[in-house]
Order: C-alpha cells, then sequence, then structure tokens
C-alpha cells in the first residue's frame, strides 16, 4: 500500500467537519452575551437553540482524540517501524502539550502575564502520544482493550458524591487530575484541568486499536461505521433509558416533552462518561459512514480543514479574540475596560452578541479560515521533505 492510499478521505472530511462545528463552541463562548454567567445545558434557565448550540459542540472532542488514534495506527501501519513510531509519538506528544501551555493558552486568554493556565484536548492527546508511543510495542487489540477497561472502570463508581470526593481526597490533586477535572491553585497561577488525560487517552488507545478496521474496500468501511454507530447508539438508549449506570447526572421527566428529551441526552462531559462516548462516538460512526460516499463539493471543502487540523485550531483562536476586541471597541468599550483572566478580556458591563449574532460571526471566522488553510495546507503536502510540517 503506498503513502496515499492509507489516507482514508471520511477521516479527513469527519474531522474538517468537528473542527468547523468546534469553531461555534469557541465563538460562543468569547461572543454570547451570557456566555460567562449561564451554562447552556442547565434546563431550568437555556433555551432549546443555546443548549443544541452548545451540545452539538459535543462531538468535537471525543471525534478528534479518536480519530487521533486512529491516524496515529495508520502511520505505523504505513512503516511498521516500532522505534521510529515510538519516537515519533513521544515528541510530538511533548511538543503538543508545550503548545498547550504557550501558543493556545495564549491564544484562549490573550493575557501575557498567564494567571490562568488550560489544559484542554491538544494537551489530552499529547499526553495521549506520549502514552501510545510507550506501549506501541503491545498489540493494538490490547492497546484498545485497556483504553475500554479503563472506561468501563471509571463508571463502575455508584459511589455518593460525598464518600467519591472523600475517596479523591486521599490522593495527591495532580493524581487526581489524570482522571478527573481539577483546580489547582500554585500561589498566584491557577491551573485549570478539564481534560483528564487518562480519560482521553482511553479514547485515542480505542482508535488505534479501530485503525485496523480501515483496511478494507470503501464498501465494506461504510457498512463497518454504519453497523458499529448504530450499535454504539442503540446501547447508549438502552443504559441511558434504564438511568442506573453509564453517567453522573441521571435523566429526569421535565415539564415538557422537548425538555425531557434534552436531559435525556444531557449526558456528561467532564470527564466524558461511558453514555457520553457512546453517544458521540456512535454519531462519529455514523458520519464516517455517510461520507465514505462520492466526494462533493461539501465534503472538499471540509477536507481542507480536516487536512490540517493543528494549524486551525491554533490559528482560529488568534481570529476569534481580536474580533472580540474589535466587538467590544463597537460597542464603545476602551481598551482599559477590558479584563482577562476569566472573563476572557471582556468588561464587567454588558457586552458580546444574542446567538443570532454569534453564528454570524462563527461563519465569518470559518469563511476567514478557508483560505489560509487552503494556503497551508498545499505548502505542507507538497514539501513532505520538512520534518517541522509534521508536527503543526
Amino acid at each position: 500500500m503506498n503513502k496515499n492510499a492509507a489516507r482514508i478521505a471520511s477521516i479527513d472530511v469527519v474531522r474538517g467537519l468537528v473542527m468547523v462545528i468546534m469553531a461555534l463552541d469557541h465563538v460562543r463562548d468569547l461572543f454570547h452575551t451570557h456566555s460567562l454567567t449561564s451554562d447552556p445545558l442547565n434546563l431550568e434557565t437555556t433555551t432549546p437553540a443555546l443548549f443544541f448550540t452548545r451540545w452539538v459542540t459535543h462531538l468535537c472532542a471525543p471525534t478528534f482524540v479518536f480519530l487521533s488514534g486512529v491516524s496515529a495506527y495508520l502511520s505505523f501501519r504505513r512503516n511498521k517501524d516500532h522505534r521510529a513510531a515510538r519516537q515519533f509519538l513521544l515528541r510530538r506528544g511533548v511538543w503538543l502539550i508545550l503548545l498547550e501551555f504557550t501558543v493556545i493558552n495564549f491564544g484562549v486568554w490573550a493575557d501575557i502575564q498567564f494567571p490562568v493556565f488550560l489544559f484542554q484536548v491538544i494537551g489530552a492527546i499529547g499526553v495521549g502520544f506520549i502514552l501510545l508511543g510507550l506501549s506501541i510495542r503491545l498489540k493494538p487489540w490490547l492497546i484498545g482493550a485497556i483504553g475500554a477497561t479503563f472506561v468501563l472502570i471509571l463508571n463502575s463508581f455508584a459511589l455518593p458524591p460525598f464518600l467519591y470526593e472523600g475517596l479523591l481526597k486521599q490522593f495527591p490533586q495532580p493524581v487526581v487530575a489524570l482522571f478527573s477535572p481539577q483546580v489547582i491553585q500554585a500561589k498566584s497561577t491557577t491551573f485549570l484541568v478539564v481534560y483528564p488525560p487518562l480519560v482521553w487517552t482511553a479514547i485515542m488507545a480505542m482508535g488505534f486499536a479501530a485503525g485496523n478496521l480501515m483496511f478494507t474496500d470503501t464498501s465494506g468501511r461504510r457498512k463497518l461505521f454504519f453497523n458499529t454507530g448504530l450499535s454504539l447508539l442503540i446501547l447508549f438508549v438502552v443504559l441511558r433509558f434504564l438511568n442506573i449506570y453509564g453517567d453522573t447526572a441521571p435523566w429526569s421527566v421535565q415539564p415538557s416533552p422537548l425538555y425531557t428529551f434534552l436531559s435525556f441526552i444531557n449526558v456528561t462531559k467532564y470527564p466524558p462518561t461511558l453514555l457520553f462516548q457512546l453517544l458521540f462516538l456512535g454519531f462519529m460512526f455514523l458520519l464516517l459512514a455517510a461520507f465514505e460516499r462520492s466526494e462533493n463539493r461539501f465534503m472538499r471543502l471540509l477536507t481542507v480543514y480536516g487536512r490540517v487540523p493543528l494549524f486551525y485550531y491554533m490559528v482560529h483562536w488568534y481570529i476569534i479574540h481580536p474580533a472580540l476586541f474589535l466587538l467590544l471597541l463597537i460597542q464603545g468599550y476602551e481598551p482599559s475596560d477590558f479584563r482577562f483572566g476569566f472573563n476572557l478580556g471582556r468588561p464587567e458591563g454588558p457586552s458580546g452578541l444574542e446567538l443570532s449574532g454569534v453564528y454570524l460571526v462563527w461563519l465569518a471566522v470559518i469563511l476567514v479560515l478557508y483560505p489560509i488553510c487552503t494556503l497551508y495546507g498545499r505548502y505542507k503536502f507538497s514539501h513532505p521533505d520538512k520534518t517541522w510540517l509534521k508536527y503543526i
């Protein structure tokens, strides 16, 4: 199999789709009028439109992490060199963690003093690559089985919250942060671990094991993707209906059928529970099946983003945040009014946009990113000899 044959087109398309959706969540975080004061998934205060605007973006992280594992396997399968694969994964993992705490964190907070460090998806993928590199000599199915076992064990705790929290307090906070979100205070610096790396590494491990399933014809892949996605969603519905296992937030009957449905699908992301993974990885497989069909203009557009995901991720913050500052100036605020840290630059007074404005800004960001990603993608894939391009 040649180098290009190992690239599965539907993976790039689905990855591009989730990158586009991800930008919506980040635009909402920065621009929405109530983003700093209310939870869009709180059924007591949200609206269906706001709920789904946030909920649909849950697809992004598990898909991105799972497909990172798949891509790692495809790269390893292409070269079949354990030593080279380990070295590359270790270097790339360290590099991603470094990017997380520098370029990406500055893009998120726009604060050169770095009073807050956010450990999220890029850092978690970095840790995942390091652990994957260290275990690369294990059989792929065993790596996947370890990941799946970890997910099942993590969701087996049925302790009351006060007992569970008490158990966690028996361990140092950095250890707990490996599998549970934590706020770690170090003098005047705050570390927010919102993506516990071991939990997300388990998803990557399952993606690595699934990489071997990609080596079949298009028709076979489409059937495999569809059956897997449908099976995961059926299992989600059954477990969620029983309401006894798989998620820390049980669903409940609400004043209206619509809100009852919202409660049913409102699963926990921090950390990602079993039901969260079943639901959104199920959707991911159905999308992979849908995009295994013949190529069209929409798929080609998404591929532009999906082939340069890390570049896209870094650049989009440096478009969104300056756009926010421009909006604040237009709304009459002075730079001295900007409040950083957890305010992300937003002033104390009313600011931002309603949900319709958020969608307009999102579309503008996607349009601006298209030519940038196109140019970078062309340069990257026309210069395979440049090693540094493999890391961005």
